[in-house]
């Protein structure tokens, strides 16, 4: 098992930029794929990215491609989101999540383990 704790959420102006941070401790080994998932209220947890921790492959979702990156730390065993050309509708609480799947998987069944989720709220 894994833990993962999120921090850097917060309140931004439309256009403006947040990093996301999520520090894994415990068996990080058995996860070899973590990922970030957004929800808005009154809507289904959301696919963002996703990254193989070995090799650095990343997947984005459509919405955000070109906007957020994806990457880690190997050493500091921590995962980031920075988020760039922030829009209203990317407000959401953003959870880290880690999957025993080898595989960029994007539905949120397919990750087992999860963090708390820190909020982004995006003003216009």
């Amino acid at each position: 098992q894994v833990q993962l704790v999120e921090s850097g959420g917060g309140l931004v102006q439309a256009g403006g930029s947040l990093r996301l941070s999520c520090a894994a401790s415990g068996r990080t080994f058995s996860n070899p794929v973590m990922g970030w998932f957004r929800q808005a209220p009154g809507k289904e947890r959301e696919f963002v990215a996703a990254i193989v921790w070995s090799g650095g492959t990343r997947k984005y979702a459509d919405s955000v491609k070109g906007r957020f990156t994806i990457s880690r730390d190997n050493a500091k065993n921590t995962m980031y989101l920075q988020m760039n050309s922030l829009k209203p509708e990317d407000t959401a609480v953003y959870y880290c999540a880690a999957t025993a799947v080898g595989v960029l998987v994007t539905t949120a069944k397919s990750y087992g383990n999860w963090g708390q989720g820190t909020q982004v709220t995006v003003s216009s």
